[in-house]
């Protein structure tokens, strides 16, 4: 069958050596680092609800959840019905032919 070919490595002919570059010297400066400022966490806004606004949140999210429970729940319909009629009409469709059979072994026999 097919089998994978593995590249063989040539083997090395000798060493290369490249030519020694010029190196100037560079003048070195130091300095002392200035001290770091410490860090400190960014100021968050702070988010206070009162009792309405926690009753409105409650009520909001119950209101999400139900929308998208009925939404579910009638997608799952369009989907059970769609199902009933596509399976509806393949049945109708297999009962022609086999009346259409039976009618024409029918005529045939005549």
């Amino acid at each position: 069958m097919l089998r994978p070919k593995v590249p063989t490595m040539p083997q090395p002919t000798g060493h290369l050596t490249r030519p020694a570059a010029v190196v100037e010297p560079t003048a070195v400066m130091h300095h002392t680092p200035e001290p770091l400022a410490p860090v400190t966490a960014p100021a968050r806004p702070t988010v206070q609800l009162s009792a309405g606004g926690v009753v409105a949140l409650i009520g909001g999210g119950t209101a999400v959840v139900l929308v998208v429970g009925a939404v579910l729940v009638v997608g799952a319909v369009l989907v059970s019905m769609l199902l009933a009629v596509t399976i509806t009409g393949a049945s109708v469709a297999i009962c022609a032919l086999v009346i259409r059979s039976l009618v024409n072994t029918e005529h045939k026999r005549r």
